[in-house]
């Protein structure tokens, strides 16, 4: 994190990344001192209401982040930024977004947590938008423009006020990671009845260390009781994340009961002091670590792998097909993952793997025809492009699961294969 000491006295100049989060009420003007090198602008989590008009003085900017800013607007002065690709203004109080904001090369925009009723239709001018990310707002109906965005690939509409997800959205042809519970939507699309299982109660669990941290929650090891056993738990940290609420990723977790491809839940927490949810899971084998990082600002939708990870063809067919094991386990249940990315998948080196991560799930009506089968085809874009992050680094070629890739992402939705047919088609001969 840099000072505002530091800007003013120009020991910052020629840097390309600035980080400021230092109570600011205004746009320091000394930000326009780096407008030859500046590349990245995180002003997220101060008071801000507001950017200068003439903010595209900063010719080279491609990321902005000001997010947990009381903005009631989208800044009008985004669109003058030629070079912006990347724009986060998360949990502000953003009402409005007005079609000038919209920056010109915009591939990532990220709107969660506003109270955001409508979206400008030159929203579908924006040809090169691969994510949008829109959960927690207030929208009854995106745009028909948004069509037009055919690039477009993680769309996240969690937590709205949507009574019915468009045709053309299920026929967009890059569309690979889809977030939708939590809106009005028709009987079928709400989560059927838990499980008759019982609440785990906070004074049973012994939290010892963290696990993992992510955007949702923290993870830490714990010692259940009358069990006698360790397990997971996961602390969320708020009423809503970057994909959805925290209960539908509960009720998911609970719903898609026992698999031996997803990692185990044994109930949700009850009575924790602070009033926080959490889940308790299995445990997992710490020889299982994941398969790869997230995505960057540079990759947008993509994961980032190590640069050294190599697979064997066993270990690629394996890890295939116990994803597609899980995800045909899922769909059989009515449940969209919504996030299958290898970030989400613990595997070993020889490809023994758990699916895990249901904070974008959503259930959906499997008697609904082709939109059920849209849907599903729609994952079945994720795990192509899954399999094909894999054969890239496998060892030898495989022609037979270069064309099951392949079919995977048709750009005519309906045209790819179901979960149940991939998984056979990676059964061992």
């Amino acid at each position: 994190m840099h000072t505002l000491d530091d800007l003013k006295a120009g020991r910052l100049a020629g840097s390309t990344r600035l980080d400021l989060a230092c109570g600011l009420e205004h746009f320091p003007e000394e930000i326009f001192s780096l407008a030859d090198t500046l590349q990245v602008l995180n002003l997220s989590g101060n008071s801000l209401r507001s950017l200068p008009d003439d903010l595209g003085r900063l010719k080279h900017l491609r990321v902005l982040f000001c997010s947990y800013n009381p903005f009631t607007e989208l800044p009008a002065s985004l669109g003058q930024c030629p070079t912006l690709q990347v724009v986060g203004f998360r949990g502000c109080q953003i009402e409005r977004v007005p079609a000038s904001a919209l920056a010109p090369r915009l591939r990532s925009l990220v709107l969660t947590d506003n109270r955001i009723e409508t979206l400008p239709e030159q929203l579908g001018d924006c040809v090169e938008l691969q994510k949008l990310m829109l959960s927690g707002n207030r929208l009854t109906a995106l745009p028909d423009s948004l069509a037009r965005c055919q690039q477009l690939e993680l769309l996240r509409l969690a937590a709205n006020r949507l009574s019915a997800l468009p045709l053309w959205l299920l026929q967009m042809p890059n569309l690979a990671w889809l977030a939708f519970a939590g809106n009005p939507l028709p009987d079928g699309f709400q989560p059927p009845p838990e499980p008759d299982r019982a609440t785990i109660d906070w004074q049973h669990l012994t939290l010892h260390h963290t696990l993992g941290e992510g955007a949702s929650g923290v993870i830490h090891q714990a010692f259940r009781q009358p069990q006698q056993c360790e397990v997971a738990v996961k602390l969320y940290k708020g009423n809503i994340t970057s994909d959805g609420l925290p209960h539908h990723e509960m009720s998911a977790s609970l719903i898609a009961g026992k698999h031996p491809h997803l990692i185990g839940v044994q109930g949700r927490v009850s009575g924790h002091p602070q009033g926080l949810a959490g889940l308790v899971m299995d445990l997992i084998d710490p020889q299982l670590g994941n398969l790869a990082g997230p995505p960057s600002l540079e990759s947008c939708t993509r994961d980032i792998y190590p640069e050294r990870a190599r697979f064997t063809p066993v270990a690629v067919r394996r890890l295939a097909c116990a994803i597609a094991s899980a995800a045909e386990h899922l769909h059989s249940l009515g449940i969209n993952h919504g996030d299958l990315y290898a970030h989400n998948v613990l595997c070993t080196e020889q490809g023994q793997a758990l699916l895990g991560d249901f904070g974008a799930a959503a259930f959906y009506p499997q008697a609904a025809g082709t939109m059920a089968q849209a849907l599903q085809r729609i994952e079945v874009r994720a795990f192509g492009i899954l399999l094909g992050e894999l054969l890239e680094r496998g060892d030898d070629s495989d022609p037979a699961m270069e064309a099951l890739q392949q079919s995977c992402l048709l750009a005519q939705v309906m045209q790819r294969p179901s979960f149940a047919e991939i998984h056979r088609r990676l059964q061992p001969v």
